[in-house]
């Protein structure tokens, strides 16, 4: 039963994990090629993706919390396996999809910040270039 929920709980991280990861392809991609403005954004967002993913696995499968479905608790004096009952899968499979939506949110909130840097400084070099090129002196008149 322990090894059923394991298997199944990996299923639903996965699949949450890729549908999310697909649905913030486009966003992060435009964001990638607008601070990244060159090929290497495509690797970039592969690699987010694969992240998007790993992220909410490891934080969706939760081996230390199912622990107590196989081992009893070591620091109670009559510790006892608890039982894989109805009611637990809900709750595990439950705790599966909130714990990896909000791993896979803590992630994309680091990298939004840095993005959100990263297009600060690119707006402003732009700024100064525009500023410059727009304030470049005439060339000087050689008809004399």
């Amino acid at each position: 039963m322990f090894l059923t929920l394991l298997l199944v709980a990996l299923l639903l991280a996965s699949a949450v994990s890729l549908v999310v990861a697909r649905a913030f392809s486009s966003p992060i991609d435009r964001i990638l090629r607008r601070i990244i403005a060159d090929d290497i954004s495509a690797a970039w967002l592969k690699y987010l993706k694969f992240a998007i993913v790993v992220v909410g696995i490891s934080a969706g499968v939760r081996i230390y919390e199912l622990e107590k479905y196989i081992t009893p608790q070591r620091w109670q004096k009559d510790a006892q396996i608890v039982e894989l009952t109805q009611e637990r899968w809900i709750l595990e499979l439950y705790r599966t999809v909130i714990e990896t939506l909000q791993g896979i949110a803590w992630m994309l909130l680091v990298f939004f910040v840095f993005a959100l840097i990263a297009y600060v400084i690119v707006r402003i070099g732009e700024m100064k270039w525009h500023h410059q090129r727009d304030v470049t002196p005439p060339a000087p008149d050689v008809t004399r």
